[in-house]
């Protein structure tokens, strides 16, 4: 048997760790990763492990009960409560119907109402990890249909527990639920004994969690042995999962409620640091053991019925998600991006679908064929967004900007500014609070119905279109402002200025050296990184904090911007390089210190009046190189 585990150890993390760093350079999330290792090394192909993953399986499962219990801990109330009318709203209408339809759907294939309403609760949940991280990536997740995925992703993953709850009681009305070798309570125990038992054992969990687990806690932060911190943590989780097992509940709901209860506790961030190691790991083991179980031979001896079943689940929630988003009155490319970005069967799935196959709820090929519907809907995200970025936005997105741009045609003005975010519109306030007036572009619909209620005559649209820019008065216009978040989106309209409005004076947006250097590869001269100035003044008021001189220290500061700027123009030449790229800036980080340091006796030594500092910059130049 020990063998055996350390085997099936060695081929779970072997795979893991070729296959999940393949998924990610191919844009594919970690866990897909993982489900594609465990085909891979599953019956089905190579045959290292059973298709059930052998005793780890019992060992990964405990990585549910572990994220269950660090989502509880995440859980915010503040955030919730502020977000409670798009979580609520949207995340419990979204799930509602699509749980009804599908319910009705597997009613009408005969099936049972127990077994439907359990295949309806898992396949309404999308996937948080694929969604948020897709998100993420484009930069989209601060768009209104980005934050309406979220709502509804944080609705789904505190639905989980009562689901969890409520699948225990669709197993005892229709299946033989199998005890537990920790079952507190017989069998044929009364059904409002068990019901007061498991009342006691929350009350317990939410008792203990406040009144004995944070004191104790206390007493074991003070002997400041991370190790003794860390075993701790993992007693507690542990704990309150036998204790919810011993009274027939789903271990998660009660690690779910533990991290709730200690989410406003200040050992809270100790507890998720501690935890998130185990919990990467064995989810990772998780959804290894979940890929070598999906039944490959099933799907190639029905591939027409398994892609009509994917089609009709993917279709059939892709459907609600475009109503729920009408409803909240979400614009059409918002809506689009909601929907495509929801319409998978989420990692959720996986877990409640191992439960119900441990409480006989779904057996056989209906398992199987659960498992696999949800690991193929996961790999249709990816292809569901770039045909909405390729296809979709062109066609139907065109439309709406030519529509919208009739509202502010006529309008010139000698600025343009694309991109009117927070960067952006805070460069719009300030030209107009100084008298000069421009004309606004923004892509997110949303955004721009909110700022024209805000007073701002902002047009809906795709600034990289060169017919776009001359309706926004390019030609008249002297300078151009890019303030686009997105590094591709920015040098893709440069480049349609510099084709077709070479007289336009660009002024860039960069997020970091790396988006100036191709800025300035592009030929521009005006480039502005985010963090640059920001990251000097702070600096600046913290000379001033520890007794500097006001004057010395602001022009300690904008030495500095100047000395970088001139740096990273150096690095041009060699970016492509690594081995140059970094002896050259550490030779620049070592030439700017000294440069500063020189002029600060100076001012010292002259009672910092104005001097003349170049034949000392070139002395420390020769020195750096030296």
């Amino acid at each position: 048997m020990e063998g055996n585990f350390l085997l099936q150890s060695i081929v779970f993390l072997t795979a893991a760790v070729i296959c999940v760093p393949i998924a990610k350079k191919l844009g594919m999330s970690s866990v897909l990763g993982y489900l594609l290792a465990g085909i891979l090394i599953g019956p089905y192909v190579l045959g290292f492990i059973g298709g059930e993953g052998g005793d780890i399986m019992h060992f990964a499962e405990f990585g549910v009960v572990m994220m269950l219990f660090l989502i509880g801990l995440e859980l915010d109330p503040a955030r919730f409560w502020k977000m409670r009318k798009l979580v609520l709203g949207m995340g419990l209408a979204q799930m509602a119907l699509t749980t009804i339809f599908l319910v009705a759907a597997l009613w009408v294939a005969d099936w049972s109402w127990q077994s439907s309403l359990a295949i309806g609760l898992a396949f309404s949940m999308s996937s948080t990890a694929i969604v948020l991280q897709t998100m993420k990536e484009k930069n989209q997740l601060h768009t209104t249909g980005g934050q309406s995925a979220f709502s509804t992703l944080l609705f789904q993953d505190i639905a989980v527990i009562p689901i969890l709850a409520l699948l225990p009681l669709l197993a005892t009305r229709t299946n033989h639920l199998s005890g537990s070798s920790h079952q507190l309570l017989p069998e044929n125990t009364p059904a409002w004994l068990h019901a007061g038992v498991v009342i006691a054992a929350i009350l317990l969990v939410v008792l203990a969690g406040r009144y004995l687990i944070v004191p104790l806690l206390r007493v074991i932060a003070k002997t400041h042995l991370r190790e003794l911190f860390t075993a701790s943590a993992l007693l507690l989780v542990v704990s309150i999962a036998l204790l919810m097992e011993m009274v027939g509940l789903s271990p998660a709901l009660g690690t779910f409620l533990a991290g709730v209860v200690l989410a406003n506790s200040e050992f809270r961030h100790e507890l998720e640091s501690d935890l998130d190691p185990f919990k990467g790991l064995l989810l990772g083991l998780f959804f290894l053991s979940v890929g070598a179980a999906i039944d490959l031979q099933l799907i190639g001896r029905q591939p027409l019925f398994f892609l009509s079943i994917l089609g009709a689940v993917v279709g059939l929630k892709a459907a609600v998600l475009w109503s729920v988003g009408k409803i909240f009155r979400l614009r059409n490319d918002q809506n689009r991006l909601y929907t495509l970005s929801m319409s998978q069967v989420g990692e959720f799935a996986f877990v409640l679908l191992s439960f119900m196959g441990t409480l006989q709820i779904l057996t056989g090929e209906t398992l199987n064929m659960g498992m696999a519907l949800t690991a193929m809907s996961m790999t249709l995200t990816p292809v569901l967004l770039l045909i909405n970025d390729r296809l979709l936005i062109p066609r139907f997105g065109r439309q709406k900007k030519e529509e919208k741009g009739a509202d502010f045609i006529d309008q010139r003005h000698p600025v343009i500014i694309a991109g009117f975010g927070h960067f952006g519109s805070t460069i719009g306030r300030f030209l107009r609070a100084n008298g000069v007036q421009a004309v606004y572009l923004d892509h997110d619909s949303d955004q721009v119905e909110l700022l024209r209620k805000l007073g701002f005559n902002v047009f809906y649209g795709d600034a990289s279109r060169a017919d776009l820019l001359e309706a926004a008065g390019a030609k008249e216009a002297r300078i151009l402002i890019s303030a686009i978040d997105n590094p591709v989106a920015n040098r893709q309209l440069i480049h349609t200025v510099q084709k077709h409005f070479p007289h336009l004076k660009v002024f860039a947006r960069a997020r970091n050296r790396y988006d100036a250097s191709d800025l300035y590869d592009a030929g521009l001269e005006e480039v502005y990184r985010e963090s640059l100035d920001t990251s000097i003044r702070l600096g600046v008021d913290v000379l001033k904090w520890l007794g500097h001189r006001a004057y010395s220290a602001t022009r300690s500061g904008q030495n500095f911007r100047k000395y970088d700027e001139e740096a990273l123009r150096e690095l041009l030449t060699t970016r492509h390089d690594d081995k140059q790229y970094i002896s050259l800036a550490r030779k620049q980080i070592e030439q700017q210190e000294q440069l500063l340091r020189a002029e600060r006796f100076e001012k010292t030594a002259t009672g910092d009046h104005a001097w003349d500092s170049e034949p000392m910059r070139q002395a420390a130049r020769k020195k750096s190189v030296e």
